[in-house]
């Protein structure tokens, strides 16, 4: 059941019927954390509680619409109710929302707003505070890198993004010294039902959920202010930090958007959403 650094911890982990959700709660699990999974798709939930148990873990299952505050206060109020706590919250509920300017609507970004901004603040302004009442505590913010470099045909996914980057910079700071830490999260493209459709160029690989769960319990561990992997996505952020005109010229020539390959009947709009 791996070290074990988290033991009894209670964690609550929004968007954990697929992707970085799954593998981090699974991640928790091994360091001993007992699991709140939150989602809408209860079997897919159902379905990761079974395989923690299997290990030893503890998990509560808890069917919520993060997009409805109402329905992420109940699952607090549930875990609160279980476990007396919540010492740890991890974000990464999501939608893959694109389209380009040109034909984007405000809708569009509306919708995008609601699940990968909203689904993240609603989460932390339940959950805060019980942690600062209790001195202690840890908020992980899953954004992308679309928070730090917008790609084309990003937007509404972009916008979203960069809210929950500057919403987590804020937090960090305004929560110093109170026991309670922040970090925010910047995965490149990441193997998961959210870009199954999605062909990437060779520089940009999609890297396995797993390896953001491994980076979310080190950033726990260390008490890190951000995580940015992999190392292009690193390397485009420095480029653009350089000089902005560079990365977009890198972002040109690399084909860093990718390449659209719906699956028949699918929407080529992102949405899939945990």
């Amino acid at each position: 059941m791996g070290s074990r650094r988290l033991q009894d911890r209670v964690a609550l982990v929004t968007g954990a019927s697929s992707g970085i959700g799954w593998a981090t709660a699974h991640a928790l699990a091994r360091e001993g954390a007992r699991l709140a999974l939150v989602a809408r798709r209860a079997a897919a939930l159902e379905a990761c509680a079974t395989a923690i148990r299997a290990r030893g873990g503890a998990a509560l299952v808890l069917p919520a619409d993060v997009t409805q505050p109402d329905e992420v206060a109940r699952a607090v109020d549930a875990t609160l109710a279980r476990w007396g706590r919540v010492d740890i919250l991890v974000t990464s509920a999501g939608a893959y929302i694109r389209s380009p300017i040109a034909t984007m609507t405000a809708a569009t970004v509306e919708r995008s707003l609601a699940v990968n901004f909203y689904g993240t603040l609603y989460p932390v302004l339940a959950v805060l505070p019980h942690m600062r009442a209790q001195r202690r505590g840890h908020l992980v913010l899953v954004s992308s890198m679309d928070g730090k470099k917008g790609l084309p045909r990003d937007a509404p996914y972009v916008v979203a993004k960069f809210a929950v980057a500057g919403f987590g910079d804020v937090l960090r700071q305004e929560l110093h010294g109170s026991g309670v830490y922040a970090t925010t999260v910047f995965p490149g493209r990441v193997d998961t039902p959210l870009i199954a459709t999605l062909r990437v160029p060779w520089i940009s690989p999609k890297i396995p959920a797993t390896a953001v769960a491994r980076a979310i319990i080190r950033a726990i561990d260390r008490r890190q202010a951000e995580v940015i992997l992999p190392f292009p996505a690193r390397a485009l952020l420095y480029a653009h930090t350089l000089s902005p005109r560079l990365a977009d010229w890198a972002t040109r020539l690399l084909h860093l958007e990718g390449w659209e390959t719906p699956a028949p009947g699918a929407t080529t709009q992102g949405d899939l959403v945990k």
